[in-house]
């Protein structure tokens, strides 16, 4: 295949995470350094960016800053949670995309996110192609959520599953402090997938997690909830809950009554408020001190507890999307392949668009154990290589020292 020669383009979408800037860097550097690609833009706010044709200019960025984004959380391009429809009901849209990637001669699209992104990848290159426009089309996975099909995992929820173990554990620690007895309920992230959830056994198996988890998998029983809890409460005096978000009854509703009317650009509710209602049931039930607590947002901007193993594999992605492209590759996500049989070994592995978007992956059912109030084994065995290593995050006055992009507009 004949040599493409053009500009690249990245954009974020969705929910941030701690690890995504790693994974812009990987594609950011790679681009820099790429001999057939003439100019690196960064789309601000994601496919927003594009259609408001507000696109930075990378390459007048500082090579030290760039590299600061390794360790910086959130999105540093910005986001969106913009959904189009597909360019045969309106390609209003997709005419602009295609007006905008002819004016910069962007020939190389990345698009860092997750589902929904890999969504939003996979039409504009199907669009792409249909109107014979050579461009070349890849999708950077991201997600706490840790749900993209077909990958082993996904960049940013080692470091997120990471901060939650290390919270338990912490947490775990303060509740046990007084000789009075308390209930302890955390909530974590995670609509229809309890990946974030389940890895709070990381603290449990260190002695200092939660005793009762329950993930959105099994259907939710409020009244062996409370069982489960005045069994572990009546023997020890104690009692540390872990709840993902999204736990529903056994009919699909939702046990988080706290549920805002408001959904974001996708239509997927916004959830939160679960712990705290939680709580109240059992103090209503137990009479016990009972604290709800939301990580809420934090599970997924904790830099200062980012995985190596996570950082790395996320400029990986980013790293091997450029490289493929430039090899010919199109319409894929780059994901993993990862083999745990004799320690951990991870090899970047290309996946069909397609078949990455729109679909969730959630914990094999053989992972969770029977009582659905806790996972097993083999679960463990699959997280524990994914949080190894610390984040080489630098400081300045004992506080961290994230990139800051001077985002000059391109023109």
């Amino acid at each position: 295949m004949s040599k493409l020669i053009g500009a690249c383009l990245i954009g974020q979408s969705g929910g941030p995470t701690s690890v995504i800037n790693s994974s812009a860097y990987g594609v950011i550097r790679t681009a820099l350094d790429s001999d057939c690609i003439t100019n690196v833009y960064g789309a601000a706010n994601g496919i927003v960016g594009v259609l408001n044709d507000k696109l930075y200019d990378l390459s007048k960025e500082d090579a030290e800053e760039l590299e600061l984004l390794k360790y910086t959380p959130s999105s540093a391009l910005g986001s969106c949670r913009y959904k189009m429809k597909d360019s045969e009901v309106d390609d209003t849209d997709y005419k602009r995309i295609l007006e905008i990637f002819k004016k910069y001669d962007i020939r190389y699209f990345f698009y860092n996110g997750g589902n929904d992104s890999m969504d939003t990848c996979s039409k504009i290159s199907k669009y792409m192609a249909k109107e014979g426009y050579e461009c070349r089309i890849m999708g950077v996975p991201k997600t706490i959520d840790n749900d993209l099909f077909g990958t082993d995992h996904c960049p940013g929820f080692a470091s997120a599953a990471k901060y939650i173990a290390t919270s338990f554990m912490e947490v775990s620690l303060d509740a046990r402090v007084y000789d009075t007895g308390m209930v302890t309920i955390i909530e974590c992230m995670g609509r229809n997938a309890g990946w974030l959830t389940a890895s709070s056994v990381l603290a449990a198996e260190a002695g200092q997690g939660p005793d009762l988890i329950y993930l959105p998998e099994r259907p939710f029983d409020m009244e062996k909830f409370l069982s489960d809890i005045e069994r572990v409460y009546n023997e020890t005096g104690k009692c540390l809950v872990a709840v993902s978000e999204g736990i529903k009854y056994a009919d699909g509703t939702l046990v988080a009554d706290a549920k805002t009317s408001a959904t974001d650009g996708f239509g997927h509710a916004q959830l939160g408020g679960l712990a705290v209602m939680l709580a109240d049931i059992v103090k209503k039930r137990t009479g016990a001190k009972v604290r709800g607590i939301e990580f809420s947002l934090l599970q997924r901007c904790a830099a200062h507890t980012a995985s190596l193993v996570d950082i790395e594999e996320s400029f990986l992605a980013g790293k091997t999307a450029v490289e493929e492209a430039v090899k010919g590759t199109t319409d894929k996500m780059v994901g993993f392949e990862c083999d745990r049989t004799n320690g951990y070994k991870c090899t970047p592995k290309l996946f069909d668009l397609t078949s990455v978007a729109n679909f969730e992956k959630t914990i094999p059912d053989e992972w969770i154990n029977e009582e659905g109030n806790g996972v097993l084994q083999p679960f463990i065995d699959y997280v524990r290589p994914l949080i190894q290593g610390d984040t080489k995050l630098p400081k300045e006055n004992g506080l961290p020292r994230f990139a800051k992009l001077k985002k000059v507009f391109a023109e």
